[in-house]
């Protein structure tokens, strides 16, 4: 990475904005996770009554909803309450609602089978509710054919991996939040190198932290080689 790309990462709170959600850290939004949040920014115009936040693990789906459900004011409900709540015990719950991390119950009859019915009552009633999955509904093995066809005919959006100015941000933030000092060299060895991800870039920095700690030394690109040769070698 440039000296000229460092500088810009360094403004980058300025530049990608921010977004607080129940006490947690700034959500950053860059070019990965733009399309997402303007679906948050519109969510009263969502042509359906449900939207489908899709994105790998640890892309930042759950901060996002948690984002969306303090704007919308909704209720979280947990994926195994399809199971035993009832669509209708569900439904009055709120007027808005999250079901965050839906992917293991879909293949589960009864889960389906409530979401399903939920969903017709959300559409009947016009309210809204944002469901996080890894996989695309296009993906899915759905039992509920009805299901199926409404999950498929719901507008979805994609986190993508985070781009390399998100990227920097990200770990920036990181070794902040530590305390640690780097440099650009630093920065600029880490991003070719290392997994494209919001949980590699945790995993990279408390690895840095506890080794720097250790070995009483600082942040640099002969530790965090050391670092990256570590975890391939796991």
């Amino acid at each position: 990475m440039s000296s000229g790309l460092f500088e810009k990462a360094q403004q980058l709170p300025l530049d990608l904005g921010f977004r607080h959600a129940f006490g947690r850290s700034d959500f950053h939004i860059g070019q990965s996770n733009r399309d997402a949040v303007g679906w948050i920014d519109r969510w009263s115009d969502w042509p359906a009554p449900v939207l489908i936040l899709q994105g790998l693990a640890a892309s930042g789906k759950s901060h996002l909803a948690a984002v969306w459900q303090d704007k919308a004011g909704a209720c979280v409900i947990k994926p195994e309450m399809l199971t035993t709540h009832s669509a209708e015990e569900l439904f009055a719950l709120g007027d808005s609602f999250v079901i965050d991390a839906l992917d293991p119950w879909l293949g589960d009859r009864v889960a389906e089978t409530t979401l399903f019915h939920l969903y017709n009552m959300l559409k009947e009633e016009q309210k809204t509710m944002m469901v996080t999955m890894r996989m695309a509904p296009t993906h899915v093995d759905f039992i509920v054919p009805d299901l199926a066809s409404r999950f498929r005919a719901a507008p979805s959006v994609q986190i993508h991996a985070p781009d390399d100015m998100l990227l920097a941000s990200v770990l920036m933030k990181l070794f902040r939040d530590r305390q640690l000092r780097l440099s650009n060299d630093v920065i600029a060895y880490l991003l070719p190198r290392m997994e494209r991800s919001f949980a590699a870039a945790r995993d990279v920095v408390t690895r840095a932290d506890h080794m720097a700690l250790s070995e009483k030394r600082g942040i640099s690109v002969p530790l965090m080689r050391k670092v990256l040769a570590d975890m391939v070698q796991e």
